[in-house]
């Protein structure tokens, strides 16, 4: 007999995904489809993926759907997709953020829009996950852009300790077809979990523990402030679909608002 969990709202969270993730001819036509469901969306700022045409276009649609937009940074690695890990000494990482949070940044003002966080893609996330120098480094030069950008971080205990170090709003970022450590960073040697029965059961025991389930068996606790869905998967459209069918999002500026008691 299949368990039944009642239909409430629990937390507020946010959906997010990203767009823009194309260059040239190298089109990805299943991006546009989760728009109607997430309430944030990473733009590619052309170093990993998305040029400017792609940017202002992806824009344009984010501003449609009246959703929160941030900045999907990413190393200078067209080729590998921003995959590939790149040494970089802190200057030069922060030179290269700056230079794709302030291109997105300038794409937002002249469409009347403004971004509101900055999400790492591929290795640099990767990195900004395990890693409490380099994370605690792209935070700070997300400041340097603006201090009310929100990091949008892998979560875990790196997340909540470079929020604390920088002064930064750091959110705090899960995906559902993750596999993680008991500590939350990512298993990367385990491939991606795409069966939905299993992702949704996933979502709503977060949804009422602030739990998931690690690698070991046990159940890691997880402030996390937005979900990641992902758009290369045959099924992310059902899966997002699922998921907004049980809670609204809300990006986390508006909840922190919402908080605070600035906005109903």
């Amino acid at each position: 007999m299949q368990e039944v969990i009642e239909k409430k709202t629990i937390k507020n969270i946010d959906f997010n995904c990203d767009l823009a993730q194309a260059y040239g001819v190298y089109k990805n036509i299943q991006e546009y489809e989760l728009l109607d469901y997430v309430s944030s969306v990473n733009i590619s700022c052309g170093f990993h993926a998305g040029d400017p045409v792609t940017i202002k276009e992806a824009m344009l649609k984010a501003k449609e759907k009246n959703v929160a937009i941030g900045a999907h940074i990413g190393f200078n690695d067209i080729q590998g997709f921003g995959y590939r890990p790149v040494e970089l000494k802190e200057d030069e990482l922060e030179a290269l953020i700056v230079y794709q949070v302030g291109a997105i940044m300038s794409f937002a003002k002249a469409y009347g829009l403004s971004i509101e966080h900055v999400r790492p893609h591929g290795a640099m996330y990767k990195m900004a996950g395990e890693d409490f120098t380099f994370s605690s480094a792209i935070a700070n030069a997300i400041k340097k852009c603006s201090q009310w950008l929100v990091y949008y971080a892998p979560a875990g205990d790196i997340t909540a300790k470079v929020s604390d170090y920088t002064g930064i709003q750091v959110a705090q970022e899960i995906s559902l077809e993750k596999t993680y450590n008991p500590d939350l960073t990512i298993d990367y040697s385990v491939p991606d979990n795409t069966n939905n029965y299993e992702l949704i059961k996933r979502f709503q025991h977060f949804l009422h523990t602030s739990q998931i389930r690690n690698n070991l068996g046990g159940m890691s606790f997880v402030e996390a402030n937005t979900i990641h869905f992902s758009n290369k998967y045959k099924n992310s459209l059902e899966l997002i679909q699922q998921a907004r069918s049980y809670i609204t999002p809300a990006p986390v500026n508006y909840i922190n608002a919402k908080a605070s008691g600035w906005v109903e």
